[in-house]
């Protein structure tokens, strides 16, 4: 029997709708068929249209056009975090099954009430927790559930975000101020808190949190810093210089036509006066002590879950490289998952430790170590009803209402916060 073809409509066709989901659905046909887009860009309208093949009478600009009524089985939502919550709402009431992006929305009030209109509809769910679906993850959880390392007492999660990161997303970027996005425990932790309940395995009794905004500000501005990068006299020499960042490193990775932070500042085939015109003109070349940025770049927080294990989260701005790494302690062992050296340590107490090869946990060259791969295959199980789905509308939600707190305690000095 031939597989179901489920026709797709994308809300926004950046980095995630259109480079990656977008993508990995394009490479396969015999189970989707990308039939509308919406971006307020038009010029990547138009190159999203090229590639996935959509008619012109089915390319949007305006959102209430395009939700004047259903243009396919499922919607994906990949819009700035601020405007999940009102097009995933909008995508429950045309009867659209969805797949949304994260985080959901800052607001509690907002996710019980898009949990009560999803039931109310009866139309499907998965939220972009990719990394529950990357084969690295789904191991330390296999070895968590079997008891490798015991009982599990507690979780020490170090979530690296890289200077230039945080330089790109948080300082320059989409999410710098979380009133245009969310907060940064949501915005870029989501993941982590997602992760670390996954595991936990059970909902968070209560949460403290401390963190600020410590570098980015302008009285570290080094002495006679320019607000753009290219009319700056360290240009050449600070480590968040834009040309250093977008055009140096670009050219140390052998110039790829598309590859991304690359291609958010320019549209493939990427090209040297793209890049130097979008660093010149654009928001991703301002001095990074110049900026509107609001969001902190460095934040603790601390858990303690219904069936007492207890966790940490350290989120920091401040590290030359990337990766997760998330500590296990358990009455029988320890587990190590290290995105760095791409390995996961398993050293269970009277036994030879084992050192396992994160690269041989999967084929799949995609991005989040196989995890946004994954994520779409689930989404067509989801959609055929084979399994329940991990990253679902209600199991997401619990992660949200923990960042929720983390942000309310933060604000108040580190108090200690019920999530519930």
């Amino acid at each position: 029997m031939a597989k179901k073809v489920y026709t797709v409509a994308i809300l926004g066709i950046g980095g995630r709708g259109g480079d990656t989901y977008g993508a990995l659905m394009q490479d396969a046909p015999e189970k989707w068929n990308i039939v509308a887009l919406c971006d307020l860009k038009p010029d990547r309208l138009a190159v999203f249209a090229e590639k996935f093949g959509v008619e012109k009478e089915n390319l949007f600009t305006d959102e209430k056009v395009f939700f004047e009524k259903k243009r396919a089985d499922v919607l994906m939502i990949a819009t700035p975090d601020a405007d999940h919550i009102r097009h995933a709402t909008r995508a429950f009431e045309l009867g659209y099954d969805v797949m949304l992006e994260k985080p959901i929305t800052d607001k509690k009030e907002e996710m019980e009430a898009l949990l009560a209109l999803q039931k109310k509809t009866g139309c499907k769910a998965l939220v972009c927790h990719v990394l529950r679906y990357a084969p690295a993850f789904v191991k330390a959880a296999e070895l968590i559930e079997q008891g490798t390392i015991g009982k599990l007492v507690a979780i020490q999660a170090l979530e690296r975000v890289a200077y230039w990161h945080q330089a790109h997303s948080y300082v320059r970027g989409n999410w710098r101020r979380a009133e245009d996005s969310t907060p940064m425990i949501l915005a870029k932790c989501c993941h982590d808190l997602d992760l670390i309940q996954y595991y936990a395995g059970a909902k968070c009794e209560s949460v403290s949190s401390v963190g600020e905004l410590t570098h980015f500000k302008a009285e570290n501005a080094p002495e006679g810093a320019a607000d753009r990068c290219t009319k700056c006299k360290h240009v050449d020499t600070c480590p968040y210089s834009a040309k250093r960042l977008y055009i140096d490193r670009w050219k140390d990775m052998g110039s790829p036509e598309d590859r991304w932070p690359f291609n958010i500042l320019a549209l493939a085939p990427i090209n040297e006066e793209k890049l130097q015109k979008a660093i010149e003109e654009g928001p991703y070349g301002r001095c990074v002590y110049r900026c509107d940025n609001n969001v902190v770049d460095h934040q603790i927080t601390q858990m303690a879950f219904e069936n007492g294990v207890k966790a940490t989260l350290t989120m920091t701005a401040f590290t030359a490289g990337s990766g997760r790494r998330i500590d296990f302690f358990g009455t029988h062992g320890e587990i190590c998952l290290e995105e760095q050296g791409d390995t996961i340590y398993v050293g269970v107490y009277g036994k030879p430790v084992e050192i396992i090869q994160m690269d041989n946990l999967t084929d799949k060259g995609y991005g989040h170590g196989g995890g946004d791969y994954f994520l779409i295959e689930s989404l067509y199980d989801m959609l055929e009803g084979k399994a329940s789905q991990k990253t679902s509308l209600e199991c997401s939600a619990e992660s949200h209402l923990i960042g929720i707190a983390a942000e309310e305690s933060r604000l108040h000095g580190g108090k200690l916060v019920k999530v519930h």
